[in-house]
């Protein structure tokens, strides 16, 4: 969602998400401000636990920041630096340059499946593809998800 949401941010279309016209960012944060959620995205609802309601696992406050950091982040005048790790990216087990990298050239290297080296195999099973093409990057950017 966020490599999606930060779409027109990277072609220079939209300087911020929340001027980022057409995407589920806007119109969350939009509803957010009326204290609404839209009716036609699937909610946030927080993190895992039993009985949960269908939605998203993440708390809206924490994908906004994530999203943000990794808006800031991305620049052509410099190397890509995250000083914070946000809270999401901990709890992924992912560092800010393996963040970064899926959310820049994700279309690069992951076409049929994306996740985990185990998910991406058990996913080739199932799917009974010989290879899936990403999980080399899935081996080294998914290591600890």
């Amino acid at each position: 969602m966020a490599y999606v949401d930060l779409n027109p941010i990277r072609s220079k279309m939209a300087k911020t998400p929340e001027t980022s016209d057409y995407t589920s960012i806007q119109h969350r944060i939009n509803a957010a401000k009326k204290t609404q959620q839209p009716n036609n995205l699937l909610p946030f609802v927080g993190n895992p636990r039993q009985d949960m309601p269908k939605g998203i696992a993440y708390s809206f406050k924490d994908y906004c920041e994530l999203v943000d950091t990794t808006g800031k982040s991305i620049r052509e005048d410099k190397r890509v630096y995250i000083e914070e790790k946000s809270p999401i990216l901990e709890r992924l087990g992912l560092d800010s340059e393996q963040w970064l990298i899926l959310t820049t050239e994700f279309e690069q290297h992951f076409n049929t499946a994306v996740g985990s080296e185990n998910l991406m195999r058990q996913f080739g099973i199932h799917t009974q593809h010989q290879r899936i093409r990403g999980i080399g990057k899935a081996k080294t950017l998914l290591k600890h998800t």
